[in-house]
């Protein structure tokens, strides 16, 4: 069952703005910049980037792999509720299904973005582009009247797409 008539402190959440700025872009911006601090200037952000590489090699080197990978679901974890609370407060109700296929976007932002699924590589920088080019691509589609099944294959050419060139560039 959806949960409605959420209190208007917390509907701003998703439809306030300060000083000109949505909340919500204001609230991206800080989590990019506080993850793209501790990724790139912390001892934790390189273990991240180890053990993603490769985890054996990490755990050679004296680096928790248990301890890093379950830190990192569970940043993980906090970030989907973040967003979860976000996108109740911008759709002014509380629906389980609310976020049903956007593991796909998220999927598609990171690979656009250059990460490879194999691990090692990636930035913030190119996920933060990936998700801005997915949110284009969707909302194009949108304007377009795709239907929302035929969307699901586009962006799951695209995820192929993808892949197939990252496999391509290790294979050099």
């Amino acid at each position: 069952m959806p949960v409605t008539d959420l209190p208007d402190g917390y509907l701003s959440i998703g439809t306030g703005a300060i000083a000109g700025i949505p909340v919500p872009i204001i609230v991206f911006a800080l989590v990019v910049v506080l993850f793209w601090f501790v990724l790139r200037y912390t001892t934790y952000g390189r273990y991240v980037y180890a053990v993603g590489g490769n985890a054996k090699s990490a755990k050679t080197s004296g680096i928790s792999t248990g301890k890093i990978i379950f830190s990192v679901y569970v940043i993980g974890g906090l970030l989907a509720g973040l967003a979860g609370i976000i996108l109740a407060a911008r759709t002014t109700s509380a629906l389980p299904q609310a976020g049903m296929s956007y593991e796909l976007d998220a999927i598609a932002a990171v690979v656009i973005g250059g990460t490879s699924l194999s691990g090692g590589t990636g930035s913030l920088g190119g996920t933060v582009v990936g998700a801005l080019l997915i949110g284009v691509i969707n909302n194009g589609l949108n304007l377009l009247g795709v239907s929302s099944y035929y969307q699901q294959v586009v962006k799951g050419v695209i995820i192929v797409g993808a892949v197939l060139l990252d496999a391509s560039r290790k294979k050099q």
